[in-house]
């Protein structure tokens, strides 16, 4: 698990760097894959955003 988060957290400042990333989704994302919190619990605005980098991660399942 350790791993996947360091991963994560890489994967997501290249993106960050390359184009414009919401970081409330970056954050949220985090969240999601460390358990802290659902897809359902995204804001509206931002879900498909955090659907995207979850499918970037290969974690779209977490989305469902």
């Amino acid at each position: 698990m350790r791993r996947l988060v360091k991963e994560l957290l890489f994967f997501l400042c290249k993106r960050i760097f390359r184009e414009e990333v919401n970081a409330v989704a970056v954050i949220y994302v985090t969240l999601i894959v460390k358990g802290k919190k659902t897809f359902d619990q995204v804001p509206e605005r931002i879900q498909a955003q955090v659907r995207e980098l979850l499918s970037d991660l290969d974690v779209l399942e977490l989305a469902e």
